[in-house]
């Protein structure tokens, strides 16, 4: 079992009630960028979207958008 760093993309477009594409306009993270995080496509993660995305939320605590979970190898 290891760790794995998510980020909670679909959890906040619901908290938030707001669709990914209104999302990217928001934060100025492209839309397939946010996709991808959505689905758990993409391998890296670009800390300055982290930072638009919490900037267009307002979010002040970073565990609200990224979290780490157990993974089975």
């Amino acid at each position: 079992m290891s760790k794995r760093v998510v980020v909670k993309i679909s959890e906040l477009a619901k908290e938030y009630n707001i669709t990914l594409r209104e999302l990217s306009r928001l934060s100025d993270v492209r839309h397939a960028a946010l996709s991808e995080l959505s689905n758990g496509k993409r391998e890296n993660i670009n800390f300055n979207h982290i930072e638009r995305i919490a900037e267009a939320l307002n979010i002040t605590d970073i565990r609200k958008i990224i979290d780490l979970i157990d993974f089975e190898d």
